[in-house]
């Protein structure tokens, strides 16, 4: 898991996070598939943190809600089940999908 704390310090946090989503859910090099964590340790997919930027980037901003307060992100290795917490769509894995 990388925290926003860890990232580049001319981004901030929020920053960061935006720029991760125009970048997109997959992280390059190599294009593993990647997931953001919020301050209640839950997972959340690029699809529901895209749908929920606004809230999310206030989260960070106030630190007022756990669920929403993204505070990393991280690839998602080898977890077949790991699903959002938000939409509970199972989030893509770089090693664990079927052929």
């Amino acid at each position: 898991m990388t925290l926003f704390s860890d990232c580049e310090l001319t981004l901030s946090a929020t920053q960061q996070f935006e720029k991760l989503l125009k970048d997109g859910m997959y992280a390059w090099p190599g294009g593993y598939p990647m997931y953001f964590i919020s301050a209640d340790g839950e997972p959340l997919s690029f699809e529901a943190a895209e749908a929920n930027k606004e809230l999310i980037k206030s989260a960070m901003l106030n630190k007022d809600d756990k669920q929403w307060q993204v505070v990393g992100f991280a690839i998602n290795w080898e977890d077949a089940n790991l699903h959002c917490s938000h939409t509970d769509k199972r989030i893509e894995s770089a090693y664990a999908e079927e052929d």
